[in-house]
């Protein structure tokens, strides 16, 4: 693929002195892999919504959180294959009763301005996710990773230095949690723990996060935001491992229609972009290099609302009825035919250690879940006279567009109910879901690390993001009991079978990521699970 971008001053040498040797063609190569490099080492990709934030204590989504990872450095990263990996700090250590972490930090990480990367910025950062006057979205994290006392820190009933974290010098940072948990060293690579430039948050308040103000210590810092166009990092010559990143500049493209965005891709205007959904079996014969579906830890499903919804909705026949008329293999593969797998559970199947309970609605053929949906419905007192009507909402885009146009259908087939689609821009969607003003709404939750509680949490009534409200005393016992406990999976599995009986979602399918790649865009980490990909990892080889 030719790149539509310009050179920026210096790069070409900056490669050579990087790969330290170059072929005879003049390319540098890279230092690990000798594979001849492109001279113009940037990398154009494509996002369907613009940003609600990039910054690390309030990011939300997945898209923000891949920017505030080259933006900023936690104390962990992920490795290609989804490992841990040092970050900032360079290891840890863990108490002989595993609830306290000790992380040592480098001396030679920096801000972009040229301040020393401290313990301190890590206290301030993970206190100000846990403060109630920053109104973070993802103030729940810090509980679900287990810090202590984070629930009645972030709920206001104990003051900030009682959270579980500390600076026991510059470059020694001492967090605690309530109970042991495995996947505790996982979540801090996640942007709710990165660390916080507090000198410059409190100097430029709402300011703090735009171009030329923002002061951050990933190996990119900010050089271009235009809201609902484009968002552009370059290389920080602060970074402390920046001699070996290669990328010069990395480019999201905020494109809402899916089609469009493969035309520029397919014209050399992107690097990568989603493929629309049905189009993968035919993008993968004309471009067999270039088209890739994998596993994605990403859950796809359907949010009743439990509170404010249609009293239809309150019965739980009627919520079974909708999801049993759901023919997930359609939706699989025919409307999307990317290599997403039906789901019956929340939790998706490529976590690791994870495996399935037996789900009666997952066990049926779809003919039997068609006529228990009539049946269930009919017992509501729903029918030919008297038809449920709904209004489902959606995020735009095609993909979710045909998603629920198909479902509609179904529902109107087997069990006649009145369908009203309605579909909003992505920030405006993220208000109307989480201030329960609708019937029926998409929602996607990709997990923050491998373990099923990413998930399931959701199901808890104190969960910030349970938009739907569902409310089972017993879910919330048994989530408290897996925090404690020395094999969860039971409890879990139990979860995902109340969850199902009650039909407090609609699971309808878990992720594949579907994606044209250019054939010169190197070092993907298909094999991360969880897509936490960084940019410094990344590179382009020279085209052939």
């Amino acid at each position: 693929m030719t790149l539509r971008t310009h050179l920026m001053a210096g790069t070409a040498t900056a490669l050579i002195a990087l790969a330290g040797m170059a072929q005879a063609d003049g390319h540098a190569t890279h230092p690990d892999t000798g594979v001849a490099l492109a001279s113009e080492q940037v990398f154009t990709y494509r996002v369907g919504d613009d940003f609600p934030s990039y910054d690390p204590q309030l990011v939300e989504d997945v898209e923000g959180a891949s920017v505030a990872r080259d933006l900023f450095e936690g104390l962990m990263n992920d490795d290609a294959e989804g490992n841990l990996v040092p970050g900032v700090a360079t290891g840890f250590e863990v108490s002989d009763d595993g609830l306290v972490y000790t992380f040592t930090l480098r001396e030679n990480a920096m801000w972009s301005n040229g301040d020393t990367v401290t313990a301190s910025d890590f206290v301030y950062g993970i206190q100000r996710a846990a403060n109630p006057e920053t109104a973070s979205e993802y103030a729940w994290f810090l509980e679900v990773a287990g810090i202590l006392n984070a629930g009645a820190v972030t709920a206001g009933e104990m003051p900030l230095e009682e959270l579980g974290v500390r600076a026991i010098d510059d470059f020694t940072l001492e967090l605690t949690i309530d109970a042991p948990r495995p996947y505790f060293p996982q979540t801090a690579t996640f942007p709710t723990m990165f660390p916080a430039h507090q000198a410059s948050i409190e100097a430029n308040g709402a300011d703090a996060m735009q171009p030329g103000k923002i002061v951050s210590n990933g190996a990119y810092v900010l050089s271009e935001y235009t809201p609902q166009e484009r968002l552009t990092r370059v290389r920080n010559e602060m970074y402390w491992d920046n001699e070996n990143t290669i990328l010069e500049e990395v480019t999201a493209l905020i494109i809402i229609d899916e089609n469009a965005a493969l035309t520029r891709y397919l014209a050399g205007e992107l690097d990568q972009t989603d493929i629309p959904a049905g189009q993968f079996p035919r993008l993968s014969d004309e471009y067999p290099e270039q088209a890739y579906s994998f596993p994605d830890s990403c859950s796809y499903y359907y949010l009743f609302n439990h509170v404010s919804g249609p009293e239809a909705l309150q019965d739980v026949r009627v919520r079974q009825a909708l999801s049993l008329a759901v023919d997930r293999d359609i939706i699989v593969n025919n409307v999307l035919a990317g290599g997403q797998r039906a789901a019956y559970t929340f939790t998706h199947w490529a976590i690791p250690g994870w495996e399935i309970p037996d789900i009666d609605i997952a066990d049926m053929s779809q003919e039997e879940r068609n006529d228990q949906a009539a049946a269930l419905l009919a017992e509501a007192g729903y029918g030919s006279d008297n038809p449920l009507e709904i209004e489902l909402i959606y995020n735009t885009s095609d993909s979710h567009q045909a998603i629920a146009i198909a479902i509609s259908q179904m529902w109107k087939q087997t069990l006649g109910v009145e369908t009203t689609l309605a579909n909003q821009e992505w920030a405006t969607f993220l208000d109307t879901r989480g201030e329960q003003n609708y019937d029926l709404a998409r929602a996607g939750w990709c997990a923050d690390y491998a373990e099923p509680s990413t998930y399931l949490d959701l199901l808890t009534s104190g969960s910030s993001y349970n938009d739907g409200k569902y409310n089972n005393p017993e879910v919330d016992a048994l989530m408290a009991e897996a925090k404690t406990s020395d094999d969860p999976m039971p409890l879990y599995q139990q979860i995902e079978q109340i969850a199902s009986e009650e039909a407090a979602i609609i699971p309808i399918y878990h992720y594949a990521n579907v994606l044209m790649m250019s054939d010169t865009l190197e070092n993907w980490p298909l094999e991360n699970l969880l897509q936490n990909w960084y940019s410094k990892d990344l590179y382009i080889s020279a085209a052939e």
